[in-house]
């Protein structure tokens, strides 16, 4: 009867957490950690966006990675002035490192000097990026 009591309560702690990942996968947020860190055109082999610059952390092996550069894609065509800048998160190590970068896809909404605004871990949906680029401006 134990072992069964036990296999319900692992059940039930493993369901929680998936719902609760679930959940926070893709929000786009702010980070108190990230306050004053900046990239520049340096970092990302690129230049920045006029109004703002939507970075994106990938790996070769990363599905929902694709599904992001379509979305950021997207949003870069739609809103004037946004740039999307893709790194590969393998081959930069140091700035993965030196951004606390823990999954891919990691997408950071950078402001027009280059500063990190917001964050979001897992695929994020195209209405809430939007969103954290009002915000950037």
């Amino acid at each position: 009867m134990t072992g069964i009591v036990m296999c319900v309560a692992v059940l039930a702690a493993a369901s929680a957490f998936g719902v609760l990942q679930r959940r926070r996968s893709g929000r786009v947020r702010v980070r108190g950690r990230d306050d004053g860190k900046r990239l520049g055109a340096a970092e990302l082999g690129q230049g920045l966006g006029e109004r703002a610059t939507l970075v994106q952390f990938s790996s070769a092996f990363c599905a929902p990675c694709r599904a992001t550069r379509r979305v950021l894609g997207e949003v870069a065509d739609i809103v004037p002035g946004v740039t999307h800048v893709e790194i590969d998160a393998e081959e930069h190590l140091d700035l993965v490192r030196r951004l606390d970068i823990l999954k891919t896809p990691t997408v950071l909404v950078l402001d027009a000097d280059g500063r990190i605004v917001r964050r979001a871990t897992g695929q994020p949906r195209k209405e809430e990026v939007i969103a954290a680029l009002g915000e950037a401006v």
